[in-house]
């Protein structure tokens, strides 16, 4: 099938390789010619692991193109996924400037039928609008060309968008017009062998899912963070409660590390977004999202506020080494991340900081710029040098197994603040350290 992608971050470069990978032309649009530039050149403008092979073998293939030629974009495609960027406004709400343009342009310059897919996540009732942009257009132009809009959300997991697109756990279809629907099951028959993994429901009930989903793992996290924070005052031990509550099959193991936080551009960002549409297109108060937001933004100062109990709420002289900036593993993400609310408390509190993370350092140079406290280490172990203590942020599996011993000999004071419970607390303190991780 000839496919057109607008948009070339996470969810549109992914699925515009990997629906090439299946054998389809496939067309990358994009309006921001540097990137466009780096693709062309077979550079990466995102990190994701195993992406970079999948582009240059389907560039090379002639299955996939890049270009900021928009009329050349609507003209390939007969299905057109809008796939931009719907970035928090001020007020919480999703920007759906580019959602918007991008439909513009497709009934700018149709001039055959299109099966239009809103990728990007999106607000209840946003089909609608993307149907009433391109009529609009269409109308100025006076023709009467015949599209169909539908919504496909994705669930695609940074550091791992590839497997999780090419081995989904569902396909949602949103969408009333069964021509288009036969469309999309067309699109997605490679990966349906094993099992029918399409769902098809209409088109807001697809919108609100793809929110529904990420609100879900949010309050997962929020809550065990919430209960990692008790665990910590009544002496017990929470990743003994994670198991005792995962072995139940209603609730499961997904979800329950409790942590310093969740970042990146999809929870707290939908979170938010939820809120917003709720209230202002229900009035209706999402109460425990609330508590969710509330609760994990707490969650990002637990890991300074054990330090400033450790060491004073005076930390001048004090030199601290960082282990991870992204805001998980497996990706280069700084959005959200609670290394920045931790390096930003820290500095407040008059520390200077060293960091290391094997991908994320060119992007927290970009944020930081030339912070004279704030300096980055080649590797873990040399991030340690000249520390008071170790902060561990995000939980890089090169962190797992560490030398023990060559920390301890390296920190002035033996001390790890571990974010992400990546260590048997019996064994830490076994070797002579002393190890404050969260509800352990």
């Amino acid at each position: 099938m000839k496919v057109s992608v607008i948009g070339t971050g996470y969810v549109g470069l992914v699925s515009g390789t990997c629906l090439a990978e299946l054998g389809n032309d496939v067309v990358c649009l994009d309006v921001d010619p540097e990137k466009i530039r780096v693709l062309l050149e077979g550079g990466m403008p995102i990190y994701e692991p195993g992406l970079q092979d999948l582009v240059r073998r389907n560039v090379a293939a002639g299955r996939l193109h890049f270009t900021t030629d928009v009329e050349k974009s609507v003209q390939h495609g007969t299905v057109q996924f809008i796939a931009v960027g719907t970035p928090p406004d001020e007020d919480g709400s999703a920007d759906m400037q580019y959602v918007t343009a991008a439909a513009r342009n497709i009934g700018r310059y149709m001039t055959d039928y299109k099966v239009i897919v809103d990728k990007s996540t999106v607000p209840v009732g946003t089909g609608d609008k993307v149907k009433t942009a391109v009529a609009q257009e269409l109308s100025q132009r006076g023709v009467q060309t015949p599209f169909s809009v539908v919504s496909n959300p994705e669930f695609l997991k940074e550091g791992a968008a590839v497997e999780d697109f090419m081995r989904p756990d569902r396909i949602v279809i949103g969408c009333e017009d069964e021509q288009a629907i036969q469309y999309m099951r067309a699109l997605y028959m490679p990966l349906q062998r094993n099992h029918d993994r399409l769902i098809v429901m209409d088109t807001k009930s697809a919108e609100l899912t793809k929110y529904a989903a990420n609100a879900m793992l949010a309050t997962r996290i929020s809550f065990m963070n919430e209960l990692a924070n008790l665990a910590d005052s009544l002496g017990a031990d929470i990743e003994s409660v994670r198991k005792g509550i995962g072995s139940d099959s209603r609730i499961g193991y997904d979800f329950l590390y409790a942590g310093c936080g969740y970042g990146g551009s999809c929870f707290p960002k939908d979170v938010k977004a939820l809120i917003k549409s709720a209230r202002d297109d229900a009035s209706i108060g999402l109460k425990v999202l609330h508590a969710v937001e509330d609760a994990n933004e707490a969650q990002k100062h637990v890991l300074s506020g054990k330090i400033r109990t450790r060491f004073g709420t005076d930390l001048r002289g004090k030199h601290f080494a960082l282990w991870g900036l992204a805001f998980k593993a497996n990706t280069d993400d700084m959005r959200e991340a609670a290394s920045r609310v931790v390096i930003a408390d820290l500095l407040e509190m008059g520390a200077t900081v060293t960091a290391y993370d094997p991908v994320a350092r060119h992007e927290a140079e970009r944020i930081y710029g030339d912070e004279q406290r704030l300096s980055y280490a080649e590797n873990p172990m040399s991030a340690l040098d000249g520390a008071d203590a170790l902060v561990i942020v995000t939980e890089w599996k090169e962190f797992r197994s560490p030398d023990f011993a060559a920390i301890k000999a390296k920190l002035k004071s033996p001390v790890i603040f571990d974010g992400r419970n990546l260590y048997d607390p019996k064994l830490v303190r076994g070797m002579g350290l002393e190890y404050l991780a969260i509800g352990r």
